[in-house]
């Protein structure tokens, strides 16, 4: 774990890699942040010491979303989306993440909203604080779904409960989560990452190949359908962008009212 990182934290426990997001409070994302993560993991599968990796993160939130201009002062969990610019590149580095080949826990203890989500979803375990605070918010801002998350969502807690938080946008808490199926443990704040660790050092006490080879099994195909699905998510991205109602959404969550759609 080498790499000489900006945004992210690295270290070991034992045969768990420790990967930590270090933009507080927030940890809004952008390519750069995707990037550092992604060549983290890499790093991780290629040390056959390491067995489990563990993704946190500094501050009151895992993941708020992507970092863009305008932002609310208090660093709503609202934002998920950048108003400018292509976010392909971003996606791309996204998709790599799910080309990781050892076992990743998530430690949330806070916000994990729209793109924050996605990220979020990436791991192949989730341990939830009662604060932690999950939503795909992204049809409040007249916008899409991203970061791979109209496959990956549906995986873990079912097509209809994946509709019902895109429709709605609404917020789930650490105890919906576990209830769901969007998160595995549930772990009070405090000790939250103890409780995500223990869980990553109990899955490398396993045969480190047999892991990687199930982990392979179970996981077949699934950075290529999230490819996919971030293309599809590109395309109908793409064009909402240009609407009023994209912008609307952005303003009235800037001003927390309730957005006046136009439906153009």
């Amino acid at each position: 774990m080498a790499a000489s990182f900006t945004s992210i934290g690295t270290s070991t426990e034992g045969a768990v890699a420790v990967v930590e997001i270090q933009r507080p409070p927030h940890n809004f994302f952008d390519t750069v942040l995707i990037r550092e993560i992604a060549t983290a993991f890499d790093a991780a599968d290629a040390n056959p010491a390491i067995r489990a990796v563990l993704l946190c993160a500094q501050g009151k939130s895992f993941c708020a979303g992507a970092n863009f201009a305008n932002r609310r002062e208090d660093g709503t969990e609202e934002g998920a989306v950048p108003v400018g610019g292509p976010v392909q590149h971003l996606y791309k580095e996204a998709v790599r993440l799910f080309r990781a080949k050892k076992p990743i826990v998530a430690a949330v203890q806070g916000p994990a909203i729209g793109g924050g989500l996605g990220l979020a979803c990436v791991a192949d375990f989730r341990v939830a604080a009662p604060e932690a605070r999950f939503s795909a918010n992204f049809t409040r801002l007249g916008f899409h779904p991203g970061f791979g998350l109209t496959e990956t969502l549906p995986r873990l807690v079912g097509q209809q409960q994946a509709a019902l938080m895109f429709y709605t946008g609404r917020r789930i808490n650490g105890e919906e989560a576990v209830r769901i199926g969007l998160a595995e443990l549930l772990a009070p704040l405090e000790q939250l990452r103890t409780v995500a660790l223990d869980l990553a050092r109990e899955i490398a006490e396993s045969s480190p190949l047999g892991v990687v080879a199930t982990r392979e099994t179970m996981r077949r195909g699934l950075a290529d359908a999230v490819e996919r699905a971030t293309e599809r998510e590109l395309v109908e991205q793409d064009w909402l962008r240009k609407t009023a109602d994209f912008r609307e959404g952005v303003k009235a969550t800037a001003e927390r009212r309730p957005a006046n759609w136009q439906g153009r």
